[in-house]
């Protein structure tokens, strides 16, 4: 039995097996026991994944995908999940740290990345592929057209760090586009010292006009006018790192007082 990529759910199966065994190395296996692999298909990464120290669970919305995994990986099967990952409650799957692992359809790989940081304090390691794009995107650094939400919201939480790029060609059906493979490793402290939803209004609202100085960007928070006249509002948000944006974030704070 073979699997049929599916358009709808964004499906590229990896063919490669060399890149495969690269990414299921990629983890460092550091404060975990258990790793869930999202969007295994038909498990060209997974039979890496169970030849190591860990507990291997697989997260899989696609109904073949799930019957050839379950006839093929017979150890595997009581630990396959055939749910939507983005809509799963995970606290309920996972009580204790587990990573996240997989070749992630593009077309949610982003959401993906959301969903890991609202569990983080679940999730202390995440890697897996992208469109080349958004994986240098996550880890992109302050200062580049690159940088933005994603990158300062990824970077606040996790160390991230861009491994390696993966052709077209490794896949079936191939891509238009190259794949990137990055790794996040979650801080020490991986806490806000300022109040959270304010910290991720204030990064989207300045992201949303990202060629204006935050003075002009940031008018909708009512900010006094000595506030926006300090020099941290005449940059724009691509050139504020993540710690600038948690002082920013207390600024505010103290501003509304």
């Amino acid at each position: 039995m073979t699997v049929r990529a599916k358009k709808h759910l964004g499906q590229h199966f990896l063919k490669d097996e060399q890149i495969a065994r690269d990414i299921a190395n990629s983890l460092t296996e550091i404060g975990y026991d258990t790793v869930l692999e999202i969007g295994p298909g038909m498990g060209v990464m997974t039979k890496y994944l169970l030849e190591k120290n860990y507990t291997t669970h697989v997260v899989e919305i696609d109904a073949e995908s799930v019957e050839y995994l379950q006839n093929t990986y017979l150890n595997l099967a009581p630990r396959i999940i055939s749910k939507d990952f983005l809509k799963m409650d995970l606290s309920e799957f996972f009580q204790k740290q587990f990573a996240i692992i997989g070749n992630f359809p593009y077309n949610i790989s982003t959401q993906i990345v959301f969903k890991t940081l609202e569990y983080r304090n679940l999730i202390p390691e995440f890697s897996g592929m992208f469109q080349k794009e958004v994986a240098e995107r996550i880890a992109e650094k302050a200062g580049s057209k690159k940088y933005g939400i994603l990158s300062v919201f990824a970077q606040t939480f996790y160390d991230v760090e861009y491994l390696f790029t993966v052709p077209p060609t490794v896949f079936d059906p191939p891509p238009k586009v190259e794949s990137g493979v990055i790794r996040m490793i979650r801080k020490k402290n991986y806490s806000l010292p300022v109040d959270e939803k304010l910290f991720f209004r204030v990064v989207k609202t300045a992201f949303g006009q990202r060629r204006k100085m935050l003075r002009s960007s940031l008018k909708s928070l009512n900010l006094s006018d000595a506030l926006r006249e300090t020099e941290l509002f005449t940059k724009r948000p691509e050139q504020l790192s993540v710690t600038e944006f948690i002082n920013l974030t207390t600024l505010i704070e103290n501003d509304a007082h």
